[in-house]
């Protein structure tokens, strides 16, 4: 049973972590193909330090938050299917990641079809923000990528990553199903082990935040986690040097930059381990929420997926209260993404009031279809 103190802790945090992702995704936008040095010609030596425009508008959100928002939209829907007796998590969060890229193709959403619900009918959602391309096309049919079989299997990219926070939102679940799940639902697009196991990474950590654990052992707990699965190696090295990095003096866009492109790879440090370091890293250093985004975006690496990453670490740790009011009231979707969290929240909570053998709310199931 949820106590309502326990209720409006865990309401705070959800709402944090996605608002918290919004933000972190919007900030680093504008920087997305930016060099650290680029970055500060184009805004100073600081870097940048305040929400700039970036697909026309301040506090545009990429195709990072449009598929976290689909990821919850999935888990709702699993929770509601558990009536059916027909209950697979991955299937129902594969579902919605296939109205996700129903979005990416269509002018508009079509409101005849019943069985999208309501997110897939949000039309600000319609707009194509620089999606990996893993992503369109792990999800361009019904085909669901498995562990066995996965998707892609050699995108490496934090395509899978910046949308698996929610994963962690299941405080009822216990880690390791949380860590299975995850990484499960990232290899549908993702089949490199670096990206599907990054992506249960940073669903066990923000499941030990939502638990009142510390950022730092939350990533113990993690590594712990990891290190039984084949081909972790990269993710635990990419961990282990962001708790390594807090003990080398003060913080600061350099020292970020090194860690992004700390593990020597190829691609410019946009592999998703990469990018959960400087996210790890940022979050553990911060003194408040924005010190540790404009640190998690001013770097030469992937500067949208890392902060999205810090912004749900940071709000799932300290809740919607903690994060920039000012940066808040511009970001994209605030409103859905509220809703959504709320959704959610009330869902988990409060879903055998909603829906059970013995009580319907129809309005629910109709923003939340069985089918």
């Amino acid at each position: 049973m949820w106590g309502r103190v326990e209720q409006q802790d865990f309401r705070s945090r959800v709402r944090g972590a996605l608002l918290g992702s919004a933000i972190g995704d919007a900030l680093g936008a504008p920087v997305a193909e930016l060099s650290l040095e680029a970055i500060r010609e184009a805004h100073g030596p600081a870097g940048l330090t305040e929400p700039a425009p970036a697909h026309g508008r301040r506090g545009a959100v990429t195709a990072a938050t449009q598929l976290t928002l689909f990821t919850v939209d999935g888990l709702i829907r699993a929770h509601v299917r558990r009536d059916t007796g027909g209950w697979h998590p991955p299937t129902d969060v594969h579902r919605a990641y296939r109205r996700w890229a129903a979005t990416q193709h269509d002018w508009g959403p079509d409101e005849r079809r019943a069985d999208n619900g309501w997110l897939a009918r949000e039309e600000w959602l319609y707009a194509r923000r620089g999606p990996e391309r893993s992503c369109l096309t792990g999800f361009a049919d019904d085909t669901l990528g498995t562990l066995e079989k996965p998707k892609n299997p050699t995108a490496r990219d934090a395509g899978a990553t910046v949308r698996s926070a929610p994963f962690g939102l299941l405080v009822g679940w216990e880690p390791g199903l949380v860590l299975q799940l995850a990484v499960e639902c990232a290899a549908q697009s993702h089949g490199h082990p670096a990206a599907y196991l990054s992506a249960g990474a940073v669903a066990v950590i923000v499941h030990g935040l939502l638990r009142g654990e510390s950022l730092d052992a939350a990533v113990q707990r993690t590594l712990a986690l990891l290190a039984a699965h084949p081909g972790s190696g990269p993710v635990t090295d990419a961990l282990r040097r962001a708790v390594a990095a807090v003990t080398r003096g003060a913080p600061g866009a350099a020292s970020v930059d090194a860690l992004a492109f700390a593990g020597g790879s190829a691609d410019n440090g946009r592999n998703a381990e990469d990018a959960l370091a400087v996210a790890v890293y940022c979050a553990l250093v911060a003194q408040d929420v924005p010190h540790g985004l404009r640190l998690a975006v001013n770097h030469g690496g992937d500067s949208t997926a890392a902060g999205a990453l810090c912004g749900a670490l940071l709000g799932a740790l300290h809740g919607e209260t903690a994060l920039p009011a000012a940066w808040l009231t511009e970001v994209e979707g605030r409103a859905t993404i509220l809703e959504l969290s709320d959704d959610f929240a009330l869902e988990l909570t409060q879903g055998p009031t909603l829906h059970g053998p013995r009580t319907t709310a129809p309005a629910w199931l109709t923003r939340y279809p069985r089918g």
